[in-house]
């Protein structure tokens, strides 16, 4: 399966909250996809379809496909703590979520591409990996020769200042990852113990 480039507004109607970044994908239509949305006759969801929904809800949330997903959960794991935060931690690290975080593009998949068109120098140096994991105290900026380019800067909207994990100077055009977020502080309405369990069938 590749990445989804469908309809943005299906995929929040599903889950039935904007995941995908944008409040006005449901002001017009809230109802669940299908032939009656509101009015269809749904099953109550078992508990292997409430975690699976959970697990793909993260997937959209960060634009990760199931093999990268997989490998992120694998990874934190084998860490100290909680599986379930230090996923969500792994997730927020990823240098296309920290590039998003710090405001440098209104969406994430637009801080992706920003990542993957070598917009994007991680401590001086061009990235253009998204799923590069940052570590606390990297620089995250804007290339040199691009903080002229109107096209990209005009995008830019600014770090929300509930983000208290990442900084971002408006001058230099430039942010610090400065520590892994504790789960309490990331606003994501992902129920990662559900993601735990299923992995752990």
């Amino acid at each position: 399966m590749a990445r989804y480039t469908g309809p943005k507004t299906k995929i929040c109607r599903i889950f039935g909250e904007p995941i995908l970044g944008n409040p006005k994908n449901l002001d017009k239509n809230a109802n669940p996809p299908g032939q009656h949305g509101a009015n269809r006759k749904r099953k109550q969801l078992g508990e292997y379809a409430l975690q699976l929904r959970e697990k793909q809800k993260a997937k959209y949330t960060y634009g990760v496909l199931e093999r990268r997903f997989r490998n992120t959960f694998e990874e934190a794991a084998r860490m100290k703590g909680v599986t379930g935060e230090n996923l969500i931690r792994l997730l927020e690290a990823r240098l296309d979520n920290v590039a998003y975080r710090m405001g440098m593009s209104p969406t994430r998949p637009g801080a992706r591409q920003l990542v993957s068109h070598k917009h994007i120098t991680v401590n001086g140096i061009i990235c253009n990996i998204p799923s590069y994991i940052c570590k606390p105290g990297d620089i995250i900026a804007i290339k040199e020769k691009d903080k002229t380019n109107t096209g990209l800067t005009s995008l830019m909207r600014g770090k929300n200042p509930k983000i208290t994990w990442c900084d971002w100077n408006d001058a230099s055009m430039s942010g610090t990852y400065l520590a892994h977020p504790e789960r309490e502080s990331v606003p994501e309405n992902i129920k990662e113990q559900l993601i735990v369990e299923l992995y752990n069938k």
